[in-house]
């Protein structure tokens, strides 16, 4: 359990970086930061694919077609919904909606679990999801203070839907990559990190190639397709994150999928919150309210009762 728990913190620490990315580069739009991120996954994924040959080959026609199907869903629609929902409805309420995703990706998987030794009483479970819960409302709630009011009513609506689909292929991707994980537990955290890397880079390739065809998918023709205003700070922020985000994070979170309960798991999500927000406060020079602050500590002592609620009975 514990280094489960150290994996999903983690990868936490590394989902983190993408929150502020945005930040780093302001003049993208969300679509590029998508496709250049899941491109450098990709790209950077042959490499230890070349190293891990032997296994890789050894996965079966079955794995590939999982691996593509976590990939669609867990990268490309999820960073793709979430990116437009901010460009349509700004960050904070798309936010405040993907901030609901431990609590709901618990619900959801000890509701129907694959696995019934898996399951844990309501009642053991009920409390930390609620200061969880509570704890990410205080957080979002601050930061929905800074709505800037330039969108129309129907532009949030569609970007809370945009968000809902976030939430709900990142609700899926979790549950089934654990499932598939703690079925075939031959495949490796690393080997499976690789395989969904590889089956990223299709994808990626092809959303490249439609903002090449139709450059309103690129944010229109003000956007210098293929690496826009900052060449060498795009391929420099798109490569440290196709490593860490997205390949290291996958393979510590393959780990703590195996070693963890996915309820649990899921709850464990929090911390890509925790970073994210310990990301942008040292970007921003600032320091967090008093109000967020007790959001914080309302996540830490939810995920501290959440994995003593796992913790088996001696």
């Amino acid at each position: 359990m514990l280094s489960g728990v150290l994996a999903a913190l983690g990868a936490g620490l590394l989902w983190g970086l993408v929150f502020v990315t945005p930040l780093l580069l302001p003049d993208y739009p969300g679509t590029m930061l998508s496709f250049g991120r899941y491109l450098a996954f990709g790209l950077i994924a042959l490499i230890p694919a070349w190293f891990d040959r032997r296994r890789m080959t050894g996965l079966r026609r079955q794995d590939w077609i999982a691996a593509l199907k976590l990939a669609l869903v867990g990268n490309v629609i999820y960073y793709a919904t979430l990116a437009s929902a901010i460009q349509l409805a700004d960050a904070p309420l798309p936010t405040m909606l993907i901030g609901t995703l431990p609590v709901v990706i618990a619900i959801c998987s000890n509701w129907s679990p694959h696995d019934s030794s898996e399951r844990i009483a309501w009642s053991k479970l009920i409390m930390p999801l609620l200061i969880i819960f509570i704890g990410l409302m205080l957080v979002n709630a601050a930061e929905l203070r800074h709505l800037d009011g330039k969108r129309s009513l129907a532009d949030y609506g569609r970007g809370a839907l945009l968000a809902l689909v976030a939430v709900a292929a990142w609700t899926w991707y979790p549950i089934m990559n654990s499932r598939y994980m703690k079925v075939y537990t031959h495949i490796s955290s690393t080997t499976w990190a690789t395989a969904q890397g590889l089956a990223t880079l299709p994808l990626a390739l092809s959303g490249m190639a439609l903002s090449w065809i139709f450059p309103a998918i690129a944010g229109g023709d003000s956007y210098a397709f293929p690496f826009g205003p900052q060449p060498e700070k795009f391929i420099l922020v798109m490569l440290a994150l196709g490593l860490l985000a997205s390949w290291m994070g996958t393979l510590l979170w393959n780990h703590a999928s195996q070693k963890l309960p996915t309820s649990l798991a899921g709850q464990l999500i929090v911390f890509e919150t925790l970073a994210a927000l310990l990301y942008t406060f040292i970007y921003r020079g600032s320091f967090p309210g008093p109000q967020i602050l007790a959001g914080i500590i309302l996540l830490c002592a939810g995920v501290t009762l959440a994995v003593r609620a796992f913790r088996p009975a001696k």
